[in-house]
């Protein structure tokens, strides 16, 4: 027996636009529309995966599909989620969490105009680069600053800038690949600049840099720079060797080239650096400050805002003075600049850096916590929640270890609490499903049949509530129809 064609049964888009899903919907006509197309076109694409069998699976799917399209049309799809993962920086999550005085800092100039680009000592046209350069360079020691939207735009417009159309040098343990799918090759060539590759993936040492250096130059194209790049996401360790960084700069200054420095995550001071670099396994120290880097003749530095800054997302270069006129005056510039919400909120944290409130930028102040405050406020927390969530569940503080995330030290881990969450008769996965699916989200981690929330990225999101408040919104996400 042929089975039947679900397109057939589908509903028409007039039926669906009165369908239960859309009540209350706001709005024209045409909006209740554009729902009901959206959901027959996703409901269409299942049918034709073979995942719908019946009349029944049809009649859920339909009715789902116009629940995820009136979100589109009447909610933001962007929300604010707890993030109990135990990874403070986590790309996904949107990374560092801004600082109430960043926050406010966007509010207060999102809600008019603002002198982005006005001198208001002349009157005259000024640069949204102004607001930040002065605070860049006290930090860092550096002669000058730019800002762009991200860091790999940063690194990509220092290439184009510098080095288009001629050989940059760069270590084969350095071609990293960084979320997402995007690699460090794929940037050189869209900087249009022709990779050299030397040493091998575990060993590199200056006189690699130095050959391709004298090769380049007796084959009549001379390299334009060199580039070290921070491994972000992985380390090497054992039979390993990277050649210092004043090695490489002496390298650079006797061929006429710049040394470009990719830091990733950028700390500003050590105390942020030993913070996510100290002793992992095997793990140096700590990674380098960004002076440090200056200091061993780097000519440009760039990182991103929203690591261990705790900023906006956003690129920084800092560096020589001549070398940054350069990438100012660079066409490419334009098109990966900044707004005035993200000057605003970078300008308010890189103020906090100054100034030495470190400990009110979330990330940061997370990072740091002694583990015997992460686990007071766990103990504390847990107590709240299970008075939140009532006898059915039960709520335990257990060790765990949190990690830095965002292209720190992948070998770091911070000794951290968690809170195991499980309900009689739920299982642990369709807990965190429901939980995903609250007004507030919620992100955990499954380990057999509990949710794990770790306490140290819950405090990082959580804008300094107390044990009671950060428990209420728990206990929100938690108590949902699908977890009951």
């Amino acid at each position: 027996m042929t089975p039947p064609d679900w397109r057939r049964h589908l509903p028409s888009v007039d039926r669906l636009k009165g369908h239960a899903a859309l009540d209350g919907l706001q709005g024209p006509d045409t909006v209740r529309t554009l729902c009901a197309r959206a959901a027959l076109e996703e409901v269409r694409t299942a049918i034709a995966a073979g995942s719908i069998g019946s009349a029944t699976a049809l009649a859920a799917a339909v009715a789902a599909a116009l629940e995820r399209a009136r979100r589109v049309a009447d909610g933001p799809s962007l929300r604010r989620v707890l993030n109990g993962t135990g990874v403070l920086l986590h790309t996904n999550a949107g990374r560092a969490p801004l600082p109430a005085a960043a926050v406010a800092a966007i509010a207060d100039t999102a809600r008019g105009y603002c002198n982005l680009e006005l001198d208001l000592a002349s009157g005259r046209r000024g640069s949204r680069q102004a607001h930040l350069g002065t605070l860049l360079r006290w930090l860092t020691g550096a002669e000058a600053a730019l800002v762009v939207n991200n860091g790999a735009a940063a690194v990509l417009l220092a290439l184009h800038a510098l080095c288009r159309g001629r050989p940059v040098v760069v270590s084969r343990g350095e071609l990293v690949e960084i979320g997402g799918g995007f690699r460090v090759p794929d940037i050189l060539a869209a900087a249009g600049v022709e990779l050299v590759e030397v040493g091998t993936t575990n060993r590199t040492h200056a006189a690699d840099y130095a050959e391709a250096i004298d090769l380049a130059r007796a084959n009549g194209r001379p390299v334009a720079g060199l580039l070290q790049v921070h491994r972000s996401n992985f380390a090497l360790i054992g039979f390993v060797h990277t050649p210092a960084l004043a090695e490489l700069a002496a390298l650079a200054r006797a061929a006429g080239v710049p040394l470009v420095v990719d830091l990733g995550a950028g700390a500003l001071a050590v105390e942020a650096a030993l913070a996510t670099g100290g002793p992992g396994r095997g793990g140096a120290a700590r990674e380098p400050t960004v002076q440090e880097v200056l200091a061993a003749g780097a000519d440009l530095v760039c990182m991103s805002g929203d690591k261990l800054i705790g900023g906006p997302q956003a690129g920084i270069v800092v560096g020589a003075r001549r070398w940054v006129e350069r990438l100012q005056a660079e066409p490419l510039a334009r098109a990966v600049r900044i707004d005035n919400l993200v000057v605003a909120a970078l300008e308010a944290v890189l103020r906090m850096h100054l100034l030495g409130h470190t400990a009110q930028i979330p990330a940061l102040a997370q990072l740091q916590a002694p583990a015997a405050d992460v686990g007071a406020y766990a103990v504390a927390l847990a107590a709240a929640l299970r008075a939140a969530l009532g006898p059915a569940w039960t709520v335990e503080v257990e060790p765990a270890l949190a990690e830095p995330g965002g292209g720190t030290d992948p070998l770091v881990e911070l000794p951290s609490f968690c809170l195991a969450v499980a309900r009689d008769g739920v299982r642990a996965e369709a807990t965190a499903l429901a939980a995903l699916a609250a007004p507030v989200p919620l992100l955990g981690r499954v380990r057999g049949d509990r949710l794990l929330l770790d306490v140290r990225s819950l405090r990082a999101g959580s804008h300094g509530a107390p044990p009671a408040g950060l428990a209420a919104e728990l206990a929100a996400a938690l108590w949902t129809e699908a977890a009951a």
